[in-house]
C-alpha cells in the first residue's frame, strides 16, 4: 500500500520536529512553509551575506535556534519541501497552496498545522504613525535587515517578547530609552506559584530584566498607555505611571506587543471547533494532550494551538506527528510519548502562569477615545464600533464586522479583531466571550490577481 500522504504547515520549531519524527517513521512528508527559509518566526534566520552571529541574533536561545536549523537542513533531501508557498485554505480534505501566481490543491490523509502566532496589540492614539511597530516587526528589523526601527526607541506592552526584544536590541548597540509594561508587579508574585514549572525559563527572564537595568534602561511596571505623538514622525510616548503620575518618553520609535495571539485561521476553514480560554482572553483550537483537532485527520502543533514558547512547540511538534502516525495504524514509542506529555503540562502550567503575570490589558479597549483608529485596513474607529454594537444593535463581532467592515482588510483581522471584540463587548456591557469571535475566510492572506488555479 501506498505511504499516507502528511502535509504540514510550517517550517518553524514546531514544523521541523513534527517532519524529523515523520522522516524518523519512514514517511516522506510534504513541508509548506511561506517564508522562503525554514525557523519560523522566532528563529527567523538572516538573508544570504549576512553574517552576525546566532548569540546576538537569539540570545539565550541560540543554541536551540541553531539545533532546530541544523535539523532542518538535515532533512531537506527526505522530505517534499516546499518554500516561499502560501498555504490559503483548507477544504474538502485538501489543503489550498499557492507559489507564486500557481495555485495548487494538496490532498492529504493527515494535515499537521503549525502557523505560529502573531503579536497582539491594543490600540491607542497614535499607533498608525510612522515608527511604530510591533514587537514582532522590530525584532524582525533586527534579525533580517540588521537594523534597528529607530535611533531612540522604547518599547511598551507586556509579555516575556517585550523583554526580550528590549535585550536583543541593547545587545546589538541600539539605544533603548524605555521599557513600559502595564503588567504591576504584583501580578508577577501571583503567577510564581505556576510560573515555578520551569525554574530555568523563570531565571532567564530575571537575567533579561537584569541585564536591561545594568544597561541602564528604565522600566516602568503597571503603567497606562495614553498616546504616541508627534508631527507626521513619532517624537513622543505617553503614559501614566502606576502612582499616577505622568510619563513622557522622548523618542523616535516605538515596538508595542501585548504577547501573543494564535493563528488559528486555517484550524477554522478546516472546520476545527474554537473554544474561548479566559486565561489569554483567545479563542483556541479544542485539542487533545497530543494535538488532534476535533476534525479527524487535523493535528495542531506549536504557537497555533498553544502558546507555550519555541520549546513547547518542538515537543508539541513531536506529539502531533506520533498521533498522526498511530491514527493511520503506525506503531509509536508510547513511553517517548509520555515523556513529551509530562513536558507539555509542565510548559502549560508555566503558560497560565504568564497569563496572570502579563495580562492582556482587556480593560483599556474600553477607555479608547472614540477617534482612535481600531482596524487600520479599513480606517474603522472605536467610536463606530461603539455605535454599531449599540446603535445598530450588533450583538457579536461578526455583525459587527458586516455593518462596520472592521477585520474585511488585508490582515482579516489579526492585529483588530481582539482588540475590537473587546470594544463591543464593553459597549454591550458584556464578557468578551459573549460576542463571539471573527470567523475565518478564504483566503487567509491576500492573493494576486494573477493567481492562475489548475484542476482545482
Amino acid at each position: 500500500m501506498a505511504d499516507p500522504r502528511i502535509v504540514i504547515v510550517g517550517a518553524g520549531p514546531a514544523g521541523t520536529r513534527a517532519a524529523e519524527t515523520l522522516v524518523a517513521a519512514g514517511l516522506r512528508p510534504i513541508v509548506v512553509n511561506e517564508a522562503a527559509a525554514s525557523g519560523g518566526q522566532i528563529y527567523r534566520r538572516q538573508p544570504p551575506g549576512f553574517t552576525r552571529s546566532a548569540e546576538t541574533l537569539y540570545g539565550t536561545e541560540a543554541s536551540r535556534a541553531t539545533a532546530v536549523h541544523a535539523t532542518f537542513d538535515g532533512l531537506v533531501g527526505k522530505i517534499e519541501y516546499r518554500p516561499e508557498t502560501l498555504a490559503w485554505n483548507v477544504q474538502d480534505g485538501a489543503l489550498h497552496i499557492l507559489h507564486g501566481v500557481q495555485a495548487s490543491r494538496l490532498p492529504f490523509d493527515a494535515l499537521i498545522i503549525a502557523t505560529g502566532a502573531t503579536d497582539r496589540v491594543m490600540p491607542l492614539p497614535g499607533w498608525t504613525l510612522p515608527g511604530v511597530y510591533s514587537l514582532g516587526a522590530s525584532q524582525i528589523a533586527l534579525k533580517a535587515q540588521g537594523c534597528a526601527i529607530g535611533r531612540r526607541v522604547a518599547f511598551m506592552g507586556t509579555g516575556p517578547l517585550l523583554y526580550l526584544v528590549a535585550s536583543q536590541y541593547v545587545k546589538a548597540g541600539a539605544a533603548v530609552v524605555a521599557v513600559l509594561d502595564t503588567s504591576p508587579l504584583s501580578a508577577r508574585l501571583r503567577a510564581l506559584p505556576l510560573m515555578a514549572a520551569r525554574p530555568d525559563v523563570l531565571l532567564k527572564g530575571v537575567g533579561v530584566m537584569l541585564r536591561l537595568r545594568r544597561a541602564g534602561v528604565p522600566i516602568h511596571l503597571g503603567i497606562t498607555p495614553v498616546a504616541i505623538e508627534g508631527d507626521g514622525e513619532v517624537a513622543l510616548l505617553r503614559a501614566t505611571a502606576a502612582n499616577g503620575t505622568a510619563l513622557e518618553i522622548a523618542c523616535d520609535a516605538v515596538g508595542i506587543g501585548y504577547h501573543l495571539r494564535s493563528e488559528t485561521q486555517l484550524a477554522d476553514l478546516a472546520g476545527c471547533t474554537l473554544a474561548f480560554d479566559a486565561a489569554s482572553h483567545q479563542w483556541l483550537p479544542v485539542l487533545d494532550q497530543d494535538g488532534r483537532a476535533s476534525v479527524a485527520g487535523i493535528y495542531l502543533a506549536g504557537d497555533g494551538g498553544r502558546i507555550l514558547g519555541a520549546d513547547g512547540a518542538e515537543t508539541a511538534g513531536k506529539l502531533a506527528a506520533y498521533a498522526a502516525l498511530a491514527d493511520l495504524g503506525r506503531t509509536v514509542p508510547d513511553a517517548d510519548i509520555e515523556k513529551l506529555r509530562s513536558s507539555q503540562r509542565r510548559m502549560d502550567r508555566f503558560r497560565r502562569g504568564l497569563a496572570i503575570a502579563f495580562p492582556w490589558p482587556a480593560h483599556l479597549a474600553a477607555a479608547l477615545p472614540d477617534e482612535t483608529l481600531v482596524c487600520r485596513c479599513e480606517a474603522i474607529t472605536a467610536g463606530e464600533l461603539r455605535h454599531v454594537a449599540t446603535a445598530l444593535d450588533a450583538p457579536e463581532v461578526n455583525r459587527a464586522k458586516a455593518f462596520s467592515r472592521v477585520g474585511m482588510g488585508r490582515c482579516q483581522g489579526r492585529y483588530c479583531g481582539l482588540a475590537g471584540a473587546e470594544i463591543v463587548a464593553a459597549a454591550r456591557g458584556v464578557g468578551v466571550e459573549q460576542v463571539g469571535r471573527l470567523r475565518g475566510q478564504a483566503p487567509v492572506r491576500p492573493l494576486p490577481i494573477a493567481a492562475r488555479v489548475d484542476g482545482a
